[in-house]
């Protein structure tokens, strides 16, 4: 029931954001004692009786078909994003004690390929967006996650609750409402995960902005964008990323930043790197390899 009431809190969330203009459901009378859309102008527009959408927010032990899915979603005005998740939440409804119980490993070929784009910043996310492993200049443009403790090698948490990362992003509401979303969707993915759950009581005992963001059930995902930096030693920067999935492993991507030849921001990732260029060598190999596992995701 717990996931079957997730979905039922997505619903309902969904359903709050939208006005009657916005989702097409005009000629309805009276006030609104809250905002967004009713639940029978949510039925309507989707095509199924009122009392089954108000089971489904309920979290009703249900099984809609895939076409009232679709309607629902349509009817909420889902993006790609929201409607997998809302799949997700679905199909995991059933409760299952176990989850994933392997450790997230990065082959070295992938090592490989970060010692190869060396001139530019490039992260491995794994599972919960944990940082699996990072080149040298990830950790000059960032922080150095290696020297972090195991359970906080993880982008979300760094965004969310070091001060540095709040300095370093121009944008910083913006991109760590983003990363929230994005491990939203993992949960989605796996609501039984002990370490994702720990990471997000974590992040809500910790901050005011995640809290409004994870009772929002926003979802987020890019595979490419743009972020803008202020570096305390290179000063403002603009760059392009890249998620580029594993097909051998889903759960894991390549983040590659990059600049725009010849920018004002090419000039300071150079400068960055030389800067960089001083530290002892064994520091920079460790920099480049795959961090070591954090931990069994069991």
């Amino acid at each position: 029931m717990g996931q079957s009431a997730e979905f039922g809190k997505f619903l309902k969330a969904m359903r709050s954001r939208l006005s009657p203009e916005d989702a097409g459901a005009e000629g309805t009378s009276g006030a609104r004692r809250v905002p967004g859309l009713r639940r029978e102008e949510v039925a309507r527009l989707a095509g199924v009786s009122t009392d089954y959408y108000i089971r489904l927010e309920q979290g009703r032990n249900i099984h809609p078909s895939r076409a009232v899915l679709d309607s629902v979603s349509r009817a909420l005005r889902l993006d790609g994003s929201e409607h997998a998740h809302m799949m997700d939440l679905l199909e995991n409804c059933a409760v299952t004690t176990r989850s994933p119980g392997t450790a997230q490993a990065v082959r070295p070929a992938l090592r490989q390929l970060l010692e190869a784009v060396g001139d530019v910043p490039a992260l491995v996310l794994g599972r919960r967006t944990d940082v699996l492993a990072g080149n040298r200049m990830a950790s000059l443009l960032f922080t150095d996650f290696l020297e972090l403790p195991a359970r906080e090698r993880n982008l979300t948490r760094w965004l969310i609750l070091d001060p540095q990362a709040r300095e370093l992003f121009r944008d910083w509401k913006t991109v760590a409402a983003e990363a929230a979303g994005a491990l939203r969707l993992d949960v989605g993915r796996h609501p039984n995960d002990a370490q994702a759950n720990q990471l997000v009581g974590e992040l809500a005992v910790h901050s005011e902005h995640f809290r409004q963001w994870w009772a929002g059930h926003r979802v987020a995902t890019r595979s490419a964008g743009s972020v803008r930096l202020h570096h305390p030693a290179v000063g403002d920067l603009e760059l392009n990323f890249e998620n580029l999935v594993l097909p051998d492993d889903p759960d894991q991507f390549l983040r590659v930043y990059s600049a725009k030849p010849g920018s004002p921001s090419s000039d300071a990732l150079a400068l960055l790197g030389s800067l960089g260029a001083d530290a002892q060598p064994e520091q920079q190999r460790l920099a480049a390899e795959a961090f070591p596992p954090a931990a069994s995701d069991g």
